[in-house]
């Protein structure tokens, strides 16, 4: 067995038990048991038990799009919706983990933390493609609340996913329009 190999049992194994029974009724003898290694392994690998949730919080994928990827010059309409597709694909791969990890931000500050970073960092990217399917006309207030309200859109809508069969809701489409089109007249006016 390999180094590399008993770390991601263990991962798999505390991802799988904190999805049954939770963060706090697992012991970490449960994981080390389901990862079929040793308990000391758990703590070598992973010092204190909080320490596998700030590890499976690195497991989410990666929301970091460059905005060429996605960006439709002159059309912020289309630009967002390229935007929000590649986030669900990617998200659509860790709806499990991702859950797990929602719900244990309630009470353990390192998920909490970790999310709450990944969350500027979607800010971030929203505004880069606003900014690049623009031209960068708008108010910086504009900018601000615009890629604020999408990337928590977003995030609701990922966070609420496993209580819903359709990945895609209607109305979201809406409200994306909605946004894309007050953004654009602002910018057409600048």
């Amino acid at each position: 067995m390999t180094e590399d190999s008993a770390r991601e049992r263990i991962l798999l194994a505390a991802e799988a038990l904190f999805a049954e029974s939770g963060f706090d009724a697992t012991p970490t003898s449960r994981i080390a048991e389901r990862a079929g290694v040793p308990k000391g392994l758990v703590h070598y690998y992973f010092r204190r038990k909080s320490d596998l949730l700030a590890a499976l919080v690195d497991r989410l994928p990666d929301e970091h799009i460059e905005p060429a990827a996605v960006v439709v010059p002159g059309d912020l309409a289309g630009s967002l919706r390229r935007l929000v597709s590649e986030l669900d694909r990617r998200f659509t791969g860790s709806l499990g983990l991702s859950h797990v990890l929602w719900r244990e931000a309630d009470t353990h500050y390192v998920v909490r933390d970790a999310l709450g970073e990944r969350f500027q960092q979607l800010v971030g990217i929203v505004r880069s493609v606003i900014v690049a399917a623009t031209g960068g006309r708008l108010a910086v207030s504009d900018l601000d609340s615009a890629s604020g309200l999408l990337a928590r859109a977003v995030s609701h809508r990922h966070a609420t996913a496993r209580h819903s069969g359709d990945d895609r809701p209607a109305e979201f489409d809406g409200e994306l329009t909605f946004l894309a089109n007050a953004l654009s007249a602002k910018a057409d006016k600048a």
